[in-house]
């Protein structure tokens, strides 16, 4: 009966640390640069695991997308006072970002504002 009991706990153990294998890193994003992009807001992708900033940012007079990854909803709603509703396609908003290392048009969100006004300055990327 103790076996069996044993048994039993390690693979609960064993199966509640399967989300935390499931999760990426943010390995991706180079933390040590932040990058600050003034555009249109083009999609606020409200959804789990992750909220994704989709912005339409004007370089050399060339529209360019980008797509810049934020927390969970819950997280950036309890932490940050986010809400689905804050902002729309059309706003003009001013992101700072950590960059891809692989130099593509995205990130992870590190503030927002809508004109000059900060919406959150915390990291809305789970970092180790």
């Amino acid at each position: 009966m103790k076996a069996k009991l044993m048994a039993l706990a390690m693979l609960g153990a064993a199966v509640a640390a399967l989300p935390a294998m499931a999760h990426h890193s943010a390995a991706m994003y180079d933390n040590t640069k932040k990058v600050t992009l003034e555009g249109t807001v083009r999609d606020w992708q409200w959804t789990n695991p992750h909220i994704f900033l989709e912005l339409m940012v004007l370089q050399g007079g060339v529209p360019q997308e980008y797509s810049l990854e934020g927390a969970s909803p819950s997280l950036v709603r309890k932490h940050n006072g986010w809400t689905r509703e804050m902002l729309k396609a059309g706003d003009k908003v001013t992101v700072v970002m950590a960059p891809l290392r692989d130099g593509r048009h995205g990130g992870s969100v590190q503030s927002i504002s809508i004109n000059g006004a900060p919406l959150g300055d915390r990291n809305l990327i789970e970092t180790p």
